[in-house]
C-alpha cells in the first residue's frame, strides 16, 4: 500500500491544498558551495590530499533550504532573513527566486553572507570552510518590523535557528505570530530553549534534545523528559527526530512514534530542514499533525539518500 493510501489522502486533492498554503520562513540563511574534484596524490608541502577541482555547485542552505523544501513540495514560501551586501547574497537570492520563493533579504553592508564551502572528492567530504558574521542590531530591528507587517498574510510560521544571530528577536516573533493566530514551528539551536516558550512545536534532533534535557535510559525516560520540556515551555507539541530510530511526537495526550522510512542513508545534512518544511507546509494545507508528521518522515527518508542539502519533490513524495 502506498503512503498516500495509508494516510487516506488523494494526491490530486493534497496537491491542490499544498499549492494554496503559504509558509513564512525566518532564520539564518546560508550559501552552500560544493567544489567537486579528484584526489590522486598527497601534497609535498604537508601530509594532506591535493584535490583537483573539476566542477562546482551552489545551493541555498540553512533556513533557505527549508523554503526550498516547501517550494519543492508545491507550496508557497516566503523567506525573511539578514544577509551581507555581497556576491554570495546575490547568488542566494538568484537560486531562491529560480525556485519560485519570495525573498525578503535585509542587507547588512557590515557583514558577509554566511557561506559553507565543501571540497568533495570521490563522494567524500575532504574539508568544510565556513565564512560568517553576526548581523547588526539595526538590521535585525528592521527585520522584526517587516515580520510584524507580513505574518498575518501566511498560514504557518517556521523559525529556523542555526545560531548565526538572525533570530535574536525570536521571543517577539513567537508573540506576534501567535497573536495573529498563526502556528509557530521552530528548529531550535543551543542549550537554552526558554526563548522558544509559547511556540506551537519544536523539532530538535536527538543530540540537540539530549543537550537540553540530558540522557535517557529507555523510552519511558525519554517520554518523561520530553513531556516535562513541552509543559515547561507551554508547547502544543514536541517532535524529536531520532535519525535511524525515526521520530517521536509528544503531545498532551501522549506520544506517537514513526520509524524511519529511509531505504539508504547517504547524507543526513539538511534532513532537519526537510522535516520542518514538510511539517509546516502540511499543517498550512490543513492536515492534522499526525498526518503532517508522517509526510515529513517520508520526505526526510527521500533526502537522506541524496548528497548535500537536498529537497524532496512532490512527485517523489507522492510516489512512495
Amino acid at each position: 500500500m502506498s503512503l498516500m493510501q495509508t494516510l487516506g489522502l488523494k494526491p490530486a486533492m493534497l496537491a491542490s491544498s499544498l499549492a494554496k498554503a503559504k509558509v513564512l520562513v525566518v532564520g539564518d540563511v546560508m550559501l552552500d558551495r560544493y567544489w567537486f574534484g579528484d584526489v590522486s596524490r598527497i601534497s609535498p608541502e604537508a601530509p594532506v590530499p591535493v584535490a583537483k577541482i573539476g566542477r562546482s555547485e551552489e545551493r541555498a542552505g540553512g533556513a533557505a533550504n527549508v523554503a526550498r523544501n516547501i517550494a519543492g513540495l508545491g507550496g508557497k514560501a516566503t523567506i525573511l532573513s539578514v544577509v551581507g551586501d555581497d556576491e554570495a547574497a546575490d547568488a542566494l537570492e538568484r537560486l531562491l527566486k529560480a525556485d519560485g520563493i519570495v525573498t525578503s533579504f535585509k542587507r547588512d553592508a557590515n557583514i558577509a553572507t554566511t557561506v559553507k564551502l565543501r571540497v568533495v572528492a570521490r563522494q567524500q567530504q575532504l574539508i568544510r570552510l565556513d565564512f560568517e558574521d553576526a548581523p547588526s542590531h539595526e538590521i535585525l530591528a528592521g527585520k522584526l518590523e517587516e515580520f510584524a507587517d507580513i505574518v498575518a498574510a501566511h498560514d504557518v510560521v517556521i523559525l529556523s535557528d542555526y545560531g548565526k544571530g538572525g533570530l535574536t528577536h525570536v521571543a517577539e516573533m513567537i508573540q506576534l505570530a501567535r497573536a495573529a493566530g498563526k502556528p509557530v514551528l521552530i528548529d531550535p539551536k543551543g542549550d537554552d530553549y526558554s526563548k522558544y516558550a509559547g511556540a506551537t512545536l519544536l523539532t530538535p534532533n536527538r543530540s540537540e534534545f539530549r543537550q537540553v534535557a540530558g540522557g535517557w535510559k529507555d523510552e519511558a525516560s525519554l517520554t518523561a523528559k520530553a513531556q516535562a520540556l513541552r509543559a515547561e515551555l507551554n508547547l502544543d507539541a514536541l517532535l524529536v527526530t531520532r535519525s535511524e530510530e525515526g521520530m517521536t511526537l509528544f503531545r498532551a495526550d501522549g506520544a506517537l512514534h514513526q520509524p524511519t522510512l529511509a531505504r539508504e542513508v547517504y547524507d543526513v545534512s539538511g534532513a532537519g530542514d526537510t522535516v520542518i518544511g514538510t511539517l509546516g507546509l502540511a499543517l498550512a494545507a490543513g492536515q492534522p499533525l499526525p498526518v503532517a508528521m508522517n509526510l515529513a518522515n517520508a520526505a526526510a527518508g527521500v533526502v537522506v539518500a541524496k548528497l548535500g542539502t537536498a529537497v524532496c519533490s512532490q512527485q517523489e513524495l507522492f510516489a512512495l
